[in-house]
């Protein structure tokens, strides 16, 4: 295990963000990690605007904007970290999951720069990514339940340290931020669907309408979660209500977004009972990913958390989605215990990659 402070550059190109960022580890016996997290830098380019007009995310578009911009993006990152390439002491990329076009870009260039420096390259899962970040910024000891939901994931899982990750629960269809993405398109909203469901439903009365909450109370379901059902539910309402009016998207919206928090919390509750720490009240949950940065949902999961004696964790909004230092800092974690940079230079690019396969 490495004693002295690790310097990462992290690449991140897995769907819609081209980011790049240098993380410093280093190890203190202060904190309850054993370790210490700063952000040097965090550049990230979003690509919203480009994909706004077609109401997601463009595959062939994501791709050439990756290569545009990524090269420069990386020279900000050492620029405003006030570091030189050569002083990396590895550089990461995220090698998976997302869309394959987009992996292979931040993959190669991450690769390029590994033999031009002369440091070790890690591929780094991006969902491994969000499930450290929390000790990024705050002092999270292993283990705790991570309720990871994002655009295109939705699991619970134990994280009982780097690489050691039991999935307790995920979706049987769709995942959370997909499932916003969607319900905004019927209900007539821009893209992300996220950010503009949260603020009709601000505005709206979410008893009006009765939505279902797919698998609560079902006991065979465990932690796994179901989202299509509602999203069905939602559409049938609009098309009974055309023509729809401002008011009647907002109570919509109030109620979908209640009956995403009630199925969350609902799966949240039985995986804490999954989870069973020795000592309740040293139990954390921590919640990462894009959905994350839904106020609503925060509120309704850390009374679920306070509840059960759990203390909730959420990373800052702008680390809870993509972004280039979660990936620098699993690979500054990975370099500190002493991992060997898995593939190396032959890390290949996934598509898949679920996180339960990613053992040191």
């Amino acid at each position: 295990m490495s004693a002295t402070p690790i310097t990462v550059l992290g690449l991140e190109t897995s769907c819609d963000e081209t980011a790049a960022a240098i993380v410093r580890l280093t190890p203190d016996d202060a904190q309850a990690s054993g370790v210490r997290g700063d952000i040097l830098s965090n550049v990230v380019l979003s690509q919203i605007e480009l994909h706004a007009p077609y109401g997601g995310v463009v595959p062939e578009l994501a791709a050439r904007a990756h290569i545009d911009h990524l090269d420069r993006l990386v020279a900000d990152a050492l620029a405003e970290a006030g570091c030189k390439l050569e002083e990396m002491d590895a550089i990461a990329a995220t090698a998976g999951p997302g869309l394959i076009g987009g992996v292979l870009i931040g993959l190669t260039t991450g690769k390029a720069l590994a033999l031009a420096c002369g440091a070790p390259f890690y591929g780094i899962n991006h969902l491994e990514g969000h499930a450290l970040t929390a000790r990024l910024t705050h002092d999270v000891a292993f283990p705790y339940l991570l309720l990871l939901v994002s655009g295109g994931h939705c699991q619970l899982c134990r994280v009982d340290g780097v690489g050691d990750y039991a999935l307790l629960g995920t979706t049987r269809d769709d995942a959370v931020g997909e499932a916003f993405d969607k319900a905004a398109k019927l209900l007539g909203l821009g893209y992300p669907g996220g950010p503009e469901i949260e603020a009709r439903a601000a505005r709206g009365d979410s008893s009006r309408f009765a939505l279902p909450r797919p698998l609560i109370g079902h006991d065979d379901s465990g932690c796994d979660f179901s989202f299509s059902g509602l999203k069905t539910a939602l559409r049938q309402r609009a098309i009974e209500m055309q023509p729809i009016s401002e008011t009647d998207i907002c109570d919509l919206a109030a109620g979908f977004q209640a009956a995403i928090a009630d199925c969350l919390t609902d799966r949240c509750r039985v995986a804490i009972k999954e989870f069973s720490p020795s000592a309740k009240d040293t139990g954390r949950l921590i919640v990462a990913g894009g959905v994350a940065a839904n106020q609503f949902l925060r509120h309704a999961l850390d009374g679920v958390a306070v509840e059960a004696g759990f203390t909730l964790t959420v990373p800052p909004p702008a680390l809870c989605t993509d972004n280039a230092a979660m990936i620098a800092w699993a690979g500054a974690e990975r370099l500190h215990i002493g991992s060997a940079a898995d593939a190396g230079l032959a890390a290949p690019a996934r598509a898949r990659w679920p996180l339960s396969e990613n053992a040191l």
